[in-house]
């Protein structure tokens, strides 16, 4: 059975002061998240900006990434797309590769009902040597909602195994859990429906915040697990503004411009995102401050 662990970070891409990729900076990321509570890194998603990659960096990354964590973590590569053709060919370089699985989104833009949907899922799970595949349902971001009932559907293909569920509904996620078997995997897409999540069935959590408290994730989830639901409700409190706060503005400019603030050189977003306003650093800087998550 295909694991993925309970916590995996959406990682950021970072860029030095010219606009390209820091393979450099990448590498040492890489390795700190996966000593601090990352299961598994996601690699060119959303929050590593995979709009403004080139396929080239994308491919470069994958293995920059794949070199520092060696066997310590599992890797995940965002190789999704609206064209069908591209996200198999981008998945079938993954494969070769040897990472773990595939991050797939829904395709964005283009709107294809739902039966385009599970044909294309379907296409790139059978063209992808088996490389298991996380499905990702983030309608604010692609205008289209992936069902419940085609989830199961593709959940019947052997090599989908996970879904990342950012819809915010956790009624789709309770009818998704209803209609497919035990052995596929529900991760929340939101750090704030973490918990709520996993009371309904999921496993874990697609995460921006770990990059700042893998560690403490990891404790909630399996206090939860553990039945300590009072200590996951106080862990999940805890960090409930870290989790508001990463998200004042587009993601990911504020999980870089925290991490900046922690001393890491990751550089600024690619054009057309921007630097934060100066409001939002400093209730950033004030959130990072008060869960002690920066150098003194």
């Amino acid at each position: 059975m295909v694991s993925f662990g309970k916590v995996m970070t959406a990682m950021i891409t970072p860029f030095k002061e010219d606009g390209s990729v820091n393979y450099e900076v990448a590498e040492q990321l890489a390795a700190h998240l996966v000593d601090n509570g990352t299961d598994t890194l996601v690699v060119c998603g959303t929050t590593g900006e995979s709009p403004t990659l080139t396929w080239s960096e994308e491919y470069e990354l994958f293995q920059v990434v794949q070199k520092a964590v060696s066997s310590k973590a599992k890797i995940m590569a965002g190789t999704g797309s609206n064209c069908t053709r591209e996200a198999i060919e981008a998945s079938q370089k993954a494969a070769k590769l040897g990472l773990d699985g595939s991050l797939q989104v829904v395709p964005y833009y283009n709107k294809p009902p739902q039966e385009g949907l599970y044909q294309h899922f379907k296409a790139i799970a059978q063209a992808s040597d088996d490389l298991p595949m996380m499905l990702y349902n983030v309608p604010g971001r692609t205008g289209q909602s992936l069902q419940p009932e085609t989830v199961a559907r593709l959940a019947e293909i052997s090599n989908i195994v996970a879904i990342k569920e950012a819809s915010g509904n956790l009624d789709q996620v309770s009818q998704i859990r209803r209609l497919t078997p035990p052995e596929f995997k529900i991760y929340s897409g939101d750090d704030s429906l973490t918990l709520p999540l996993l009371a309904v069935g999921g496993i874990g959590v697609v995460s921006v915040a770990s990059h700042l408290v893998g560690d403490r994730l990891q404790h909630m989830i399996k206090a939860f697990e553990a039945g300590q639901v009072q200590v996951a409700t106080e862990t999940h409190l805890q960090l409930f503004g870290l989790f508001k706060a990463l998200f004042l503005t587009t993601n990911p400019i504020a999980i870089k411009a925290a991490l900046k603030l922690q001393g890491w050189k990751v550089g600024q977003t690619r054009p057309p995102l921007c630097d934060p306003s100066a409001v939002v650093t400093q209730q950033l800087q004030q959130v990072l401050s008060e869960l002690n998550l920066l150098k003194a």
